[in-house]
């Protein structure tokens, strides 16, 4: 039998024991090589074994990389078309799928040099389920390095230009998918989101952006950033296409076990409730933070006055946590991606969920060889977390993961009082895009700067929808509703009521 995973040296024993402070000699490292030498004879064994993978059913060719003259603003990373079932709620409709999710036979870098080369074998769980609603995959959709910035300006293929003035950023890290929605290349796009990477560009770019409750959606086949608060969901033209996508994707999945108590609505019927009788509660901190601009603040307060109109009760609502939820977000997400994200390969253990071997190979492969080639804000992550890691034994990380319950539990209160809680999506208009050569500290800045709003509800898991509402100096803000867990539908009534009567674009 031939053992896959070589039997270490007893130099090896002795560099790794040093490592931890352990003082061994020659002799018991011995030993330790004849002990280690029995047990990984089981890894010889499970190499031997068949795992079971994600299927991939619908025939589809590799498809290209597209040109400028396809791609002005830079928002496809690949191009192909994977036709799916003759019918389904997404019939014949075009898709493009986030770069950070898996789609078999089509090259994924999600967003950074030191994944180039890899092509998945599998379908991620979602991108099955589109192809099963009768969907086409149009493409790979351009995304951040790791999807780790929330500008669009640390892509390994280059900045993702915002639709509306090319020298502002689209927002990221879904950049690529709001781009090509709001450009009309595509009405449909999947997004990801973990601290407001599927809000941020539909903002900024006026789509239609839903995160969705965690654990609605699976995440299995999609390279994570942290498990406590992944999220994939719909980037689309209308509300009516955001209910179609999430009717496709949404429900549990046994290989996600965060989707275990996933409880899918009626999102089509949703789209006919309108906003009468909805009561929907101004966050009061949502418009109050020190960059917050009037004007984007006086737009999102318009178009809460035009549900008023439609017959929704609207009144303030406090939520002081509102402030306190950006740091445990921190605490959470930077120990939590530096230890799964980049030191676990891209898919880390522990979890009781699918792994996407293959993804670990490549990223291995490519991070450890090359990790100058990650991106400024994955080497502050990394640097960062490591440095939290071993002087403070991930103290910090667990006790924001102690504090999840507090934020969703502040929120719930205030939604025991009202349906839907409205604040700007991002308290300012899309920024420029950073010269190249910038300083580190605004490079960095751009791609951070503008979460105070989103972050809070990956923390809390709370479905949150932006919806465009008007234009200041030409660029898109949004309008943030966000719902109790698992009422998607109410947001989607609310937004649906809102684009049909309103012509956001004149607001």
């Amino acid at each position: 039998m031939t053992i896959s995973v070589k039997t270490p040296t007893t130099e090896q024993i002795l560099e790794l024991a040093a490592g931890f402070g352990m003082h061994l000699d020659a002799a018991a490292a011995a030993s330790f090589q004849g002990i280690m030498a029995a047990t990984l004879g089981s890894y010889a064994r499970v190499d031997e074994l068949v795992e079971p993978t994600l299927p991939v059913k619908y025939p589809r060719q590799p498809g290209y990389r597209p040109g400028p003259e396809e791609n002005p603003l830079n928002a496809w990373y690949w191009k192909c078309d994977i036709a799916g079932a003759a019918e389904g709620v997404l019939q014949g409709k075009p898709v493009a799928i986030k770069d950070n999710i898996c789609v078999a036979g089509v090259p994924m870098a999600n967003g950074s040099r030191v994944l180039e080369g890899y092509v998945p074998d599998v379908d991620a769980t979602l991108v099955t389920r589109i192809l099963d609603a009768g969907g086409r995959i149009a493409g790979k959709a351009a995304c951040e390095d790791l999807c780790f910035s929330a500008g669009s300006h640390t892509c390994v293929t280059g900045p993702i230009r915002n639709p509306w003035s090319p020298e502002h950023s689209a927002g990221g890290s879904s950049g690529g998918s709001a781009a090509l929605v709001a450009s009309g290349a595509v009405e449909l796009a999947m997004g990801g989101d973990q601290g407001g990477s599927i809000r941020t560009p539909s903002c900024w770019c006026g789509a239609y952006g839903l995160k969705p409750t965690w654990g609605l959606v699976p995440c299995t086949g999609a390279m994570p950033i942290a498990y406590a608060l992944d999220h994939l969901g719909p980037i689309c033209s209308s509300p009516e296409n955001v209910a179609r996508l999430l009717t496709a994707i949404a429900g549990p999945d046994p290989l996600d076990p965060r989707t275990a108590f996933a409880r899918p609505g009626d999102y089509l019927g949703a789209l006919e409730r309108g906003a009468g009788g909805l009561r929907i509660g101004i966050l009061k901190e949502g418009f109050a933070h020190p960059v917050s601009d009037a004007a984007t603040s006086a737009k999102v307060r318009r178009a809460i006055e035009r549900l008023a109109g439609q017959g929704a009760e609207v009144s303030e609502v406090s939520v002081p946590m509102h402030y306190d939820a950006p740091h445990v977000w921190t605490a959470v997400i930077l120990e939590g991606a530096t230890e799964l994200m980049i030191k676990g390969n891209g898919q880390g253990n522990n979890w009781n969920g699918y792994y996407t071997v293959s993804l670990i190979d490549a990223f291995a492969r490519g991070w450890r060889s090359r990790p100058d080639d990650l991106s400024a804000t994955c080497k502050l992550v990394l640097l960062l977390g490591e440095y939290l890691n071993r002087h403070y034994h991930g103290r910090y990380h667990a006790k924001g993961q102690n504090l999840k319950p507090l934020v969703k539990a502040a929120y719930d209160e205030a939604l025991a009082k009202v349906d839907i809680l409205a604040m700007p999506t991002i308290p300012f208009p899309a920024t420029k895009l950073p010269a190249e050569g910038c300083p580190l500290e605004e490079y960095i800045d751009l791609a951070l700067n503008m979460q105070q709003n989103t972050c809070p509800f990956d923390v809390a898991g709370h479905p949150a929808f932006t919806i465009p509402c008007g234009l200041v100096d030409g660029r898109p803000v949004g309008l943030m509703l966000v719902g109790r867990h698992m009422d998607e539908a109410t947001l989607i009534a609310a937004a649906e009521a809102y684009a049909r009567t309103v012509d956001w674009k004149t607001q």
